[in-house]
């Protein structure tokens, strides 16, 4: 897998997440320069 096809796979996934969420962050995790996990943390608000 190059690195376009990678970044394209991140983006595609960050895309899912933020649709996915009302609320929350979404955390990027790099290691030597290439991302290697995401991090959803999602909140619920309570009226």
């Amino acid at each position: 897998m190059g690195e376009l096809d990678q970044l394209e796979e991140v983006i595609g996934k960050l895309k899912e997440m933020l649709q996915a969420m009302k609320y929350g962050s979404i955390t990027l995790v790099v290691q030597d320069g290439k991302i290697i996990q995401l991090e959803k943390n999602e909140k619920v608000r309570l009226k």
